[in-house]
């Protein structure tokens, strides 16, 4: 087999890897919501009081356990699918800084709300989906690299209808400040690590000076060649 035929398979070989590493902490978290959900119904257990109550002592702990908590299986469902394919396209494409990004978004995201949120107690995984889309849209963007730039439009066209839950009022019983805070979060943290992880490739484009002493360099080697090696004399016979 030629080199280059190895090097495909190398190639194919690090990419299965890597999408394989890519997928195995958001399936591990997805999975951890499912299995608390399951163990809620499983004893018929009311555990919405883990989740974060604003400005409340009692409401701290829920800046971790809030994600994992969800008040019915539709609502767990809406979050695991974006979350889950979310997640995996931060793995992937920002490998590098992702279990920055995805453990500061889930922490700076919890703590905003019990800042700022209602009175109220706020639970889901919401705001941690909210802030991996605003990351991933808002950092392609930053970046200027046009396979992140794609990545951000692709993040719009599946998620772009997602802008609404931002605002308070459109959706009942939904905390639209985890949304918002969330999206806030992603923000601060595209720009904080926009020198970190993939970088758009820098073009070098050949300077005309350069190319002109090139030449003339190459003109002048020419020139004390024929001077260290003349013709052969032209005889008339």
């Amino acid at each position: 087999m030629t080199d280059h035929g190895s090097d495909i398979l190398s190639e194919g070989a690090f990419y299965r890897k890597k999408f394989f590493l890519s997928i195995l902490i958001p399936s591990i978290f997805v999975a951890l919501m499912w299995l608390v959900k399951a163990v809620e119904l499983l004893f018929d257990l009311d555990i919405s009081r883990l989740g974060i109550y604003p400005l409340q002592v009692r409401g701290l702990p829920g800046i971790v356990t809030s994600p994992f908590i969800h008040s019915d299986l539709k609502h767990l469902f809406n979050n695991s699918l974006p979350l889950f394919l979310l997640a995996v396209a931060l793995f992937f494409f920002y490998s590098e800084v992702a279990l920055k990004v995805f453990s500061l978004t889930y922490l700076i995201t919890g703590l905003f709300v019990w800042l700022g949120g209602r009175n109220a107690w706020h639970i889901g995984a919401s705001g941690l989906v909210y802030g991996l889309a605003s990351f991933l849209f808002f950092s392609g963007i930053i970046r200027k690299y046009y396979r992140l730039i794609a990545l951000s439009l692709l993040i719009v066209f599946l998620y772009g209808e997602m802008v609404w839950g931002i605002f308070p009022g459109v959706y009942q019983n939904v905390s639209w400040e985890s949304h918002m805070l969330g999206v806030f979060s992603g923000i601060f943290l595209a720009v904080f690590y926009r020198k970190e992880g993939p970088q758009a490739p820098v073009q070098i484009w050949p300077d005309d000076e350069e190319e002109e002493d090139t030449g003339q360099e190459e003109e002048d080697r020419g020139k004390n060649l024929n001077k260290q090696n003349p013709p052969p004399a032209d005889y008339n016979l």
